[in-house]
């Protein structure tokens, strides 16, 4: 590993899970906007929804997702009305024939509702729109939640797919980020979600976390494997605690420095792959056969607001607050703040509160920052015909970067620029060089690896 590429995984840029991505977005895509780019879906679309459950009943100090904690159910009770109001009122808007192809429950803590409340959500989602027969159901699990009824809740609303946060398994780890779970409760829980539905199961792992070494993280990925998950995501950790006021009980003296976290991604990503386990972009892993694998070989890999994903439709709807929709026109985000969400939901109104409209500029980098990221390479030729002089815009760009000597991430092979193998941890860094937005505004983000 080069000393350029060493001294580089510290920078701050995004993940990339949009482009233009969400420090981006405005107020002036309103309601009104939401409300014409729904209904103006074409009748026989594939849709995605994504349903936010913004609760925790503990808060974990690494979490950046908009969630608070909780140890009444009170207020749940009280945001699901809400929710179930929403859904009716996105509902209503989609025009007839739009079907729905995948369905994910994250947050917070989607395991933290009552089995009979996450029964009826699904089936007010159900009501509303159309579910395809075989419509992947996904279920973001915290191991701690879980009981007998929940996993019954699971099987009831047909989930076929459960990720199930892990992020650690040493003790002095877990008491560091306020995340305490063993090994034996995690394991029930994989089995139990098979048991119960679950084709495929995802763990979610994290590095550069505080008092992680290359020992203790060798030891988890050894742990998390015997359990034979379907996919494992590899996060590192991102700190932030100015935007994450709790991540400031965090001892930052205790985190690894940008070359720590290097060392910890290279040794975790040598042992799941030395398992057998596809690489699938730069922070997930699939078995072979899993359909995620099989996307990535064939070129269909995308990537969205839950990572990496063979979800191929173009429109991925998000309910709750802080959630975001991707539509044919751009992007939508409701309004974070969960007060203002429900009493918005509750009078029947969307609770859009800003977003972005796409211009023919910002559709191909797009299409650009996707590739780098699935595939670790785009095509020249592609990209004009795709884009015409937009397209022709980006590939006079990526020649330029191609041609930046030793320090150069990107190289040129006949029609197409591909990241070089020793730079693909830093594959976000390179995405960076194509966004228009980075540099307006101060913006902060996470560490490139």
């Amino acid at each position: 590993m080069s000393e350029h590429i060493i001294a580089r995984a510290g920078e701050q840029v995004p993940r990339y899970t949009s482009y233009p991505t969400a420090p981006h977005f405005h107020a002036g895509i309103d309601q009104t906007t939401a409300a014409d780019w729904i209904a103006a879906l074409p009748a026989d679309e594939a849709i995605s929804l994504y349903v936010h459950i913004p609760y925790c009943d503990r808060l974990c100090w690494f979490c950046a997702c908009n969630t608070k904690q909780t140890l009444r159910y009170g207020p749940v009770q009280t945001y699901l009305r809400a929710l179930h109001r929403e859904i009716a009122t996105v509902g209503q808007l989609v025009p007839s024939g739009v079907s729905v192809k995948a369905l994910h429950f994250g947050g917070g803590s989607p395991t933290m509702l009552k089995p009979a409340d996450l029964v009826m959500l699904t089936e007010r989602l159900r009501a509303a729109f159309h579910l395809d027969p075989d419509a992947e159901i996904s279920v973001e699990i915290d191991p701690n939640d879980m009981d007998d009824a929940r996993f019954e809740a699971m099987a009831a609303i047909g989930m076929s797919r459960a990720s199930v946060g892990v992020q650690d398994f040493d003790p002095r780890v877990q008491k560091a980020i306020n995340r305490e779970q063993s090994f034996a409760l995690t394991g029930t829980v994989v089995d139990k979600s098979r048991r119960h539905g679950a084709r495929s199961v995802n763990l979610d792992l994290l590095y550069g976390l505080p008092h992680q070494t290359l020992e203790s993280l060798t030891a988890t990925i050894g742990q998390a494997l015997s359990l034979a998950p379907d996919r494992v995501a590899l996060f590192g950790y991102a700190h932030v605690p100015w935007f994450k006021k709790h991540q400031t009980m965090i001892d930052e003296a205790a985190l690894p420095d940008g070359a720590g976290r290097l060392a910890q991604f290279q040794k975790a990503r040598a042992l799941i792959e030395a398992a057998g386990y596809q690489a699938i972009g730069f922070d997930h892993f699939a078995l072979p056969g899993d359909p995620l694998a099989v996307a990535a070989r064939q070129g269909r890999l995308h990537r969205n607001f839950q990572g990496y994903t063979e979800d191929d439709c173009a429109t991925l709807i998000g309910l709750g607050p802080s959630s975001i929709s991707r539509l044919p026109q751009g992007y939508l985000q409701n309004t974070p703040a969960t007060a203002q969400y429900e009493r918005l939901a509750a009078a029947g109104e969307l609770a859009t509160c800003r977003g972005i409209a796409f211009s023919n500029d910002d559709r191909a980098r797009s299409w650009v920052i996707e590739r780098l990221m699935c595939d670790f390479s785009f095509s020249a030729r592609q990209a004009e015909d795709l884009f015409g002089a937009h397209g022709h815009e980006i590939v006079v760009e990526a020649e330029r970067i191609a041609g930046e000597g030793a320090e150069a991430m990107l190289e040129r092979r006949d029609s197409d620029f591909v990241v070089r193998p020793e730079a693909r941890p830093l594959v976000r860094t390179l995405a960076a060089r194509f966004d228009r937005y980075l540099d307006v505004g101060a913006k902060r983000h996470s560490a490139a690896i």
